[in-house]
């Protein structure tokens, strides 16, 4: 029998009010790329921290076998140098040190007591050849998309002999060119010997890279599916991820004629004076009282710009045009006038600007509002908590209490805080900047209906998502922008990815 080149065996872990491992096994194959799905809250991220060693040995229960030896990683790096390395969806590079520096940064190369930065430089030369990148190493990172960024985080990993790859959602923030990059880059890897984990929540990407995948449901091993032995389809994984069969992943809605405007744009542009150069041409738009209106586009087209500028948030911005809401002329120079004046924006980056992770649940929901729980200029803590349960109950937010450090919640679930957030201010337009960003499709299916329930009580929703099949699906109408402009205007029943497509890239 072939040892596998990792096993985890009966895993426990567990924090305060929370079991987030309940007996997990799981093993890997020498060589293969192999997919971690489930929910959030899963418990997947949980047992790459516990592998990786940044939950140390003794703070779980259970073994760790690397080709059939037991592990007892203390630390992160007691991990790297068994061979493991692990690529988080925030990637830990230094934005202002050259690709070569962060390439060897903990590892530097050393001639006596002096780094070799010639042979530095060679070595990171070789790595980048390896991943398929054909750039100077002495680049800033910071000058580099997120595409390649990754790449370089790959070549980190392959420059400390990794044997074991983990990868945590790795095409979050891609484009297709650069999936498709990333994936002929793994089978190649893993043609070379390096073992591949990805998790994500992407069930398309992993039927289309996985040899197999394991599913976790509520901190349990479900199954484990060979792709050549198993039935690996949409339908299978989501089954098993949350229980119960999905028929339709975008809740039906009644779609009426939305003849009352509430937000038009007219003439908007924007001049980004830290880049140099417009980032917005002359957008004319509407959005209709109850109505969701979607805007696509690819990365770096605009479509985040445009949210941001409505919302008053940029400082670095020169803008121009009108904004009218309910008919009415105004004027929004930053997020509180923005928000007075009944426009919420829920960012892209939940993490690093949507949400303070070190405070807890009800803090989180009650910021943006909180004079409607003062007295006297002081927080009512009691009216707060009040505000928070209720948000939590209406939203069906896992925690186990509002005091809960959000931190601590899985993405779905802090996706749900900030909304709350952003519910609370009351807003007549409420822009979602991909709202589903790194979440399963259990919880997707949730933020949907909750879209829904918001536009069947009047409020109006703008949605800019990367993912066109949500886009198509949860869109009463579609804007297109490419390159700063609108290059088109659909119809949702009239739109396909297609057509779409053409737009994105005229």
């Amino acid at each position: 029998m072939i040892t596998p080149v990792l096993e985890m065996r009966r895993i426990v872990k567990t924090f305060p009010g929370v079991k987030a491992l309940n007996d997990v096994s799981f093993s890997v194959s020498r060589g293969e790329i192999h997919c971690l799905v489930g929910e959030n809250g899963a418990g997947k991220s949980t047992l790459m921290k516990v592998l990786s060693g940044l939950y140390p040995h003794g703070s779980y229960s259970g073994e760790i076998l690397l080709e059939g030896v037991p592990q007892q990683f203390r630390s992160i790096s007691d991990s790297t140098r068994a061979g493991i390395a692990v690529i988080y969806q925030e990637l830990a590079l230094v934005p202002e040190m050259s690709i070569y520096e962060n390439i060897f940064l903990g590892h530097e190369v050393r001639n006596g007591m002096s780094v070799d930065w010639n042979e530095t430089i060679k070595r990171a030369a070789e790595m980048l050849r390896k991943v398929r990148l054909n750039i100077n190493p002495a680049t800033k990172v910071r000058d580099l998309g997120v595409g390649r960024q990754q790449l370089v985080e790959i070549a980190k990993a392959l420059s400390k002999n990794v044997k074991l790859l983990i990868l945590d959602e790795p095409t979050a923030a891609l484009n297709e060119d650069d999936c498709a990059n990333l994936f002929d880059l793994l089978r190649h890897l893993k043609d070379e010997g390096v073992t591949s984990i990805l998790i994500s929540h992407k069930l398309k990407e992993v039927i289309q890279i996985a040899d197999a995948v394991t599913v976790l449901r509520d901190g349990q091993t479900v199954c484990t599916l060979n792709a050549r032995s198993d039935e690996i389809s949409e339908a299978v994984l989501i089954k098993q991820m949350v229980g119960r069969e999905i028929s339709n992943i975008y809740p039906p809605r009644e779609r009426n004629h939305f003849d009352e405007t509430i937000l038009e744009i007219r003439d908007w542009s924007a001049y980004d004076t830290n880049l140099g150069r417009p980032v917005l041409k002359s957008v004319n738009l509407r959005v209709g009282k109850g109505e969701i209106v979607g805007i696509a586009g690819l990365m770096g087209s605009g479509r985040t710009e445009f949210a941001r500028s409505i919302f008053g948030n940029p400082d670095h911005y020169e803008l121009s045009g009108t904004l009218f809401l309910q008919g009415q002329e105004q004027t929004i120079r930053n997020p509180k006038q923005a928000i007075s004046t009944g426009i919420a924006y829920a960012t892209e980056d939940r993490k690093g600007n949507g949400l303070i992770l070190i405070q807890d649940v009800k803090q989180n929901i009650t910021i943006a509002n909180l004079r409607e729980i003062a007295k006297s200029g002081t927080v009512d803590a009691n009216a707060e908590v009040k505000v928070a349960t209720e948000f939590k109950d209406a939203l069906n937010i896992k925690t186990p209490s509002v005091e809960q450090t959000v931190v601590n919640l899985s993405g779905g679930n802090q996706q749900k805080v900030s909304l709350a957030k952003w519910l609370f201010v009351k807003p007549k337009v409420l822009i979602l900047d991909e709202p589903t960003r790194g979440i399963d499709v259990g919880a997707k299916y949730e933020i949907y209906c909750i879209m829904n329930d918001l536009v069947a009580e009047g409020m109006s929703i703008i949605m800019i998502s990367s993912e066109l099949p949500e886009i198509l699906g949860m869109s009463d109408r579609i804007y297109v922008v490419s390159a700063g402009r609108i290059t088109g205007e659909l119809q949702a029943a009239e739109a396909n990815q297609e057509i779409i497509m053409q737009m994105a890239t005229s």
